[in-house]
Order: C-alpha cells, then sequence, then structure tokens
C-alpha cells in the first residue's frame, strides 16, 4: 500500500465521522506516515521467516541508564521471566560483581528491592542487581517453585531461566563473570540453593534467608512437611550428600523464632555446604560468635573456615527472628528493620571470596 492510498482512507473515515480532514493533528500523521514509508524502503529488506524457524529470545537494550531500575525479559526453552536490573551510578569501567536477588511468595522485585535495599549496597560497593520476577501463571503466589523436582535441575525449569537471566545480564553488562552471586528470601532462597547445585559454573556464592536445602521437598504436600520441619527435611541430608559434589561459599540467615521455615533448615543448608568442601577441599574449622546488633537484636554466628583462615560457610541465628529479612527497610514486606544486616553481610563475604 503506498502514501496516497492511505491518505485517502483516512480522508474518508475522517469526513464519514464529521471531522475536518484539513487539521494540523491530521497532516501531522500525514507526516508522520510518509516518512516512516520513505524509511522502509531505502532501509534494509525484511527477511521471511522460514515456518519452523524459532524465533530468537527477547534481548534488553545493551545499555541501561545508570542508578535506575529498569525492566527487561529472558526467553528459553523453559519460560520466560521478566527481571528488573539496577545498574549503579557509581559504575565505572572495570568489570562489576553480579547479585542476582530472588524475592519471596507474594513479593515482586520492587517490593524486594525495597525490603534489602540491595540497589544502596550496589551504589556504596560497586556492583550490578539483577531481581528476577517470578510470574503468576507458574505460580499463583509469585513463590519460585523450589519444591518441583523439574525445577530442581540444571537443564529445564525455573533454575535454567534465572541462570540464563544471570548469563544475558553479564553480556549487556561489564559485569566480572567470575562474581556472579545468588541470594534470596524463602522460596527464593531455596531455589537459590537449588542454582548453587545446578549451576556452579555460574554463581560463586549464594545467600539464603529463611530457605530451604536442595531436595528437601518433591511435590506441594511435601514442601509443607518440609516448612514445618517434618519427615522431607530431615531426610534432606542424606539427599544432600547424594546431590552436592561442587563446593560453593553459602551465607544462611535465619530466624530461631521463624514459624513458616523451620530453623532446622537452615541449618540442612549448612550442613551439605560444609559436606561439599569436605569432599572437595579438605574439612573446615568451626568458630561460633554470639553477637549483638544496634537494634539489640540477638544473634550467634557460626563460620567455617579453610587452612587459610577464610569463611567459606556462614550461618548467623537470629535470635527472636521471624520469617522477615532481617535488618532491612520495613517498607518492604516480610522485612523487619531489626539488625543484624543480612544484605550488609551478604555483600561483605560474597565479595570476600
Amino acid at each position: 500500500m503506498n502514501f496516497d492510498s492511505i491518505t485517502d482512507t483516512i480522508q474518508r473515515a475522517l469526513k464519514s465521522a464529521g471531522l475536518d480532514g484539513q487539521s494540523p493533528l491530521v497532516r501531522g500523521l500525514e507526516d508522520t506516515i510518509r516518512r516512516a514509508l520513505d524509511s522502509a524502503s531505502t532501509g534494509p529488506a525484511l527477511k521471511a521467516r522460514a515456518p519452523n524457524q524459532r524465533s530468537a529470545p527477547t534481548q534488553p537494550e545493551p545499555r541501561v541508564a545508570p542508578g535506575t531500575l529498569t525492566t527487561h525479559r529472558f526467553t528459553n526453552a523453559a519460560g520466560t521471566r521478566d527481571y528488573k536490573l539496577y545498574v549503579p551510578s557509581t559504575h565505572s569501567e572495570a568489570a562489576m560483581p553480579l547479585m542476582v536477588m530472588l524475592h519471596g511468595c507474594k513479593q515482586n522485585p520492587d517490593d524486594f528491592a525495597v525490603g534489602t535495599r540491595m540497589n544502596a549496597l550496589a551504589e556504596s560497593k560497586g556492583f550490578v542487581v539483577a531481581y528476577p520476577a517470578q510470574s503468576v501463571n507458574a505460580n499463583g503466589s509469585n513463590c519460585w517453585n523450589w519444591f518441583a523436582t523439574r525445577d530442581q535441575v540444571r537443564d529445564g525449569g525455573e533454575a535454567s531461566i534465572i541462570a540464563g537471566i544471570a548469563m544475558q545480564v553479564a553480556e549487556i553488562q561489564h559485569i566480572d563473570r567470575q562474581r556472579i552471586f545468588v541470594a534470596g528470601l524463602s522460596a527464593g532462597a531455596a531455589m537459590a540453593v537449588i542454582l548453587g547445585a545446578t549451576h556452579p559454573d555460574v554463581f560463586a556464592g549464594v545467600g539464603a534467608h529463611s530457605g530451604l536445602p536442595r531436595g528437601a521437598a518433591h511435590d506441594v504436600a511435601s514442601a509443607f512437611a518440609a516448612m514445618s520441619g517434618g519427615s522431607a527435611s530431615a531426610s534432606a541430608g542424606t539427599t544432600g550428600k547424594a546431590q552436592t559434589r561442587v563446593a560453593v561459599p553459602t551465607i544462611v540467615f535465619h530466624g530461631d523464632r521463624d514459624s513458616t521455615v523451620a530453623a532446622r533448615n537452615g541449618w540442612d543448608i549448612i550442613e551439605h555446604a560444609r559436606l561439599a568442601f569436605s569432599a572437595t577441599q579438605g574439612p573446615l574449622t568451626m568458630q561460633v560468635d554470639e553477637g549483638m546488633a544496634r537494634s539489640g537484636r540477638a544473634h550467634t554466628t557460626t563460620r567455617f573456615t579453610d587452612a587459610s583462615g577464610h569463611a567459606r560457610i556462614e550461618h548467623w541465628l537470629i535470635h527472636g527472628g521471624a520469617h522477615q529479612w532481617s535488618g532491612g527497610d520495613p517498607r518492604g514486606s516480610y522485612t523487619s528493620g531489626d539488625g543484624p544486616d543480612a544484605s550488609a553481610e551478604m555483600v561483605r563475604f560474597f565479595l570476600a571470596q
């Protein structure tokens, strides 16, 4: 269709509606159409797609405005997920670490960014943050499906999608691929632990706040049993011995008054990580310290250090802590303003690896 036929169609439609076909608005529209047609005629030819050819995954723009939270999308064979990306305004030409933050049930990336204050830490410490968003079509409560066996493996499922998001960000931003980390809350924490086991080549460290070990459940019923500290959780240690073969630095936060996910799950995560380090890098030395946050919240920190004295695993038990992100911004959901500051401690732990 050429320009004259398009404008004739527009003019007839306007006249039938009793509108002025010579108004500035219409003339502006005609100019826009003319420019678009001229551009199409001089631009590169469109390539016809073969009937069975699959479209390539949607890629975000290669440049992200620093200091802003922007929306992007990733697609692979397992599905599509949106994610928010924060690039600090203090970014430099040097490759930066990447933190992948997984929200909990009934949360979203914006809410989780507020509650964890991770963007403020990105500004002060110089790293990029990605916040994958669970789809309501995949889970009606926006929970990551950590309890589904299809999502606990490397190929396919949500683990592959989240790892793909991390790799996509590494392609479009100047990311140090040896310093990509993943952390989460509750269901997001459980999924972060899975990613450490399925993609140790992608993630250099795992942070789990109020989460569960990989293999603690295989369906919804066993998930509730594991969360309450039932039989599924009790057998997770044996499952972990068979599953965990690569040692990944791991930091765990858990409240001892968590009525949603029993605190013993945090210890199961630690035990899996300890077994992996012992099997591949030698035994670790345990050190226990009692502390008190500025808010007055007491906590017990258990560190497992290697032969050089470097902490490879940490467990923070928050006394009186509920099912909330510790030391965050209470404007976020499932967040306690009382310390210790889980975000700051996770960043410290990750960047020291």
